[in-house]
Formats: structure tokens, sequence, C-alpha cells
């Protein structure tokens, strides 16, 4: 059981990761996680427990807790430059083995110039089946097209 989607960003790596990084400006932009909830302060770090506050198509809103695990800022790998982010969903849920789930996202930038934007959440675990994967799909969709909307604006 997974979600994914993926979208070609006219914009720069260093851009696109500076809004993906924003947690505090998805508000203005994002309209499936439209807020994020941190405790910690400064720029996130590896470790760090989030609330997202989570918007279905429909206007379902769900407080998602999550912990960052991989922040691997832009970096030059060949003659492809990646950055990575990640982070786990931390409820009741996850700690009891109910429901499991891990969000990537990559961003990949060639020579052309362009920023290639993925992202995946599998899910698992005993009571998994009854995630709502189409509209995780869904969410998904809609916020990679408003990270493009939005780091193409930047640039």
């Amino acid at each position: 059981m997974f979600a994914q989607t993926a979208v070609s960003i006219n914009a720069p790596i260093a851009t696109v990761w500076d809004v993906m990084m924003d947690l505090d400006s998805y508000q203005e932009w994002n309209p499936f996680i439209e807020r994020v909830d941190r405790r910690a302060a400064g720029p996130a770090k590896v470790g760090d427990k989030l609330v997202l506050h989570v918007r279905f198509r429909g206007g379902k809103l769900v407080a998602s807790p999550e912990r960052i695990t991989l922040i691997d800022p832009p970096a030059l790998d060949g003659a492809v430059t990646k950055a990575r982010l990640e982070y786990e969903f931390y409820g009741f849920l996850h700690r009891t083995w109910m429901i499991r789930g891990r969000r990537a996202q990559w961003l990949e930038q060639d020579a052309s110039g362009a920023t290639r934007y993925r992202t995946e959440e599998r899910f698992h675990g005993l009571m998994a089946k009854y995630t709502p994967v189409r509209s995780v799909q869904d969410g998904f969709e809609r916020h990679a097209a408003a990270l493009k909307k939005r780091a193409e604006a930047s640039a």
C-alpha cells in the first residue's frame, strides 16, 4: 500500500529545497499540509517532532504526528545534484505497530537545470489496509503541483 507522485519543476534545486524546508510557510502555499506545528526552534533537524495538519479533498482535517528521520540537503552526486527529506508517522498507531508509514521526498537536478521532485509513502502494519491511500495520493498530487508553483515563482 503506497502513494506516490512526481513533477518537474523549472527552478534550481536550492530554491525547491528552501521551499520544502520552510515548514513555517506551508500555510501560505500548501493545500495538503496546510500547517506544521514544531516544538523545536530554528532549522529542521533529524529527530524533530512535527504535527502536520493535513487537509484532504472534501475538507477533512487530520493532525498527523511525525518525526523527521532524514535530511540530506542538495549535494552533487556525479553529474546530478540530489536532496532528500524523510519523516515517519509517529502517533499511537505507529508505536503499537497498527499503522506504520514513512514519507520520502527526493529532488534531483541535472545539467538541464530543471528539478525533478518525487514523493512516496508506504504503509504497513496490522491496520494499514484502512489507510485512505487514494486520499493521500490526491494530497500528494496537490502538494507537488503547489510546490512547483511556489518554487517557480520564487526562482
